[in-house]
């Protein structure tokens, strides 16, 4: 299945485009002369682009954000993880959904009254929702699903856990002696080459799940906590546990299954701090 592919004259709207990724799409396409709409609770001063104000948790602005609106690039989420760069018993039993699933599902009600030709969701890989798995990683399977069951015309992409988030993890645990990390894959992936091919997904007309992205390599998590220990200039020692793949699965510590970055972590962390 195809859509309708887009042209310079389309506005495309981008959820999230704040963020980080959204930063990194959302220049690229710019880059290519571009009409960039972004729906934000507070509007940036880029004059390039145009700013819609407004709020999933609420659904407050969504109609007017999509006046007009050809292509959605969602890739709004709340993660408290991401955002305070550290995992707290909390995050293993609940997860807030405002966001991913209520808004979600508000966005695309607002879609389908806009007549968007096309939906592209951002989503992650290793999604389950079997008993052990976290939280956030069902929310997302859930908002997925929503999109996927969805009648406009949508894809999806699943990407590895992004560069940024996996140095904010490991920067909360830079006072520790000894890491133990578990040994599996870790997909890790920039978000530059996700947006990369967030904007191939966006004009080449196909529709339905996409193939998933990952780094260039997929890695150990102990492997890539060495080698920011050495970027850092850090002594640790890691651990490296044996765990049971089902467990991995759950933890989402998977490779993705389609393309690869081209950005590397020691690269990534060449140029780079914790932030």
């Amino acid at each position: 299945m195809t859509h309708p592919t887009s042209t310079a004259q389309d506005c495309i709207l981008v959820t999230g485009g704040t963020g980080h990724l959204g930063r990194d799409l959302v220049a690229r396409l710019l880059a290519q002369g571009r009409r960039v709409r972004v729906l934000a609770r507070s509007p940036g001063n880029d004059a390039r682009i145009e700013w819609a104000r407004g709020d999933l948790a609420t659904g407050a602005g969504l109609r007017e954000a999509l006046a007009g609106v050809a292509t959605v690039v969602h890739a709004a989420t709340f993660s408290p993880i991401a955002r305070r760069g550290a995992i707290r018993p909390t995050d293993l039993f609940t997860t807030p959904s405002a966001v991913d699933v209520e808004g979600t599902g508000r966005l695309l009600d607002e879609c389908r009254r806009a007549h968007v030709r096309h939906f592209l969701h951002m989503s992650i890989v290793g999604l389950s929702n079997e008993p052990g798995a976290l939280p956030y990683n069902k929310m997302k399977l859930q908002a997925e699903t929503m999109v996927r069951q969805s009648d406009l015309p949508w894809s999806v992409v699943r990407a590895g856990p992004f560069y940024y988030l996996l140095a904010r993890l490991l920067a909360s645990i830079r006072w520790l002696p000894w890491w133990p990390l578990p040994n599996e894959v870790m997909d890790a992936v920039d978000t530059t080459d996700v947006a990369s091919y967030l904007v191939q997904c966006i004009d080449d007309g196909r529709l339905g799940m996409r193939e998933e992205i990952g780094g260039p390599v997929p890695l150990l998590l102990p492997e890539l906590g060495r080698q920011y220990l050495e970027a850092r200039g850090l002594k640790r020692r890691v651990l490296a546990l044996d765990v049971a793949p089902r467990t991995a699965a759950r933890m989402g510590l998977v490779e993705a299954q389609g393309r690869r970055g081209t950005v590397g972590w020691r690269e990534w962390l060449a140029t780079h701090g914790d932030d």
